[in-house]
């Protein structure tokens, strides 16, 4: 007996999309990731991008529980002596609320060449509107 791989040519990908509003912004980025990813796929082998396409509208209405809406806050470095740059939540949210929802889920896959490339079948917008309808996008279940 032997385990068996899918190839890389055998797996078939589809396109999910999953509405933000009103939801937890960890455990929306968990439920995403583990798409991206195919944990949810019975054909999920952890050396092999077995995951699905996945659009997140309504990022914009996303929330955050308790008082971490007031406290959490975005560092990044310019690589400059003295640049660290920050930004809080509430900013960042009314600036670029894709770019938050991105940043949860992309924490949350493997920092390899692998995860970059499921980070690219990840598409976030702001409203309930999105450009891939030709990809006959179905609604993510719950």
């Amino acid at each position: 007996m032997s385990t068996y791989f899918p190839k890389q040519g055998e797996i078939t990908r589809k396109w999910f999309v999953v509405d933000a509003s009103g939801q937890t912004l960890g455990r929306l980025a968990t439920r995403v990731a583990n798409m991206l990813s195919g944990k949810d796929n019975p054909r999920y082998t952890p050396f092999i991008d077995a995951g699905d396409h996945v659009i997140v509208i309504n990022a914009e209405k996303v929330r955050l529980t308790g008082m971490k809406a007031n406290a959490k806050v975005y560092h990044r470095y310019t690589g400059y002596p003295g640049g660290l740059r920050s930004e809080e939540f509430n900013k960042r949210m009314v600036r670029k609320p894709e770019l938050v929802v991105q940043q949860a889920i992309q924490g949350m896959l493997p920092k390899s060449k692998m995860g970059k490339a499921m980070a690219k079948k990840l598409k976030v917008y702001k409203g309930d509107k999105h450009p891939h309808e030709a990809q006959m996008p179905k609604a993510a279940g719950a």
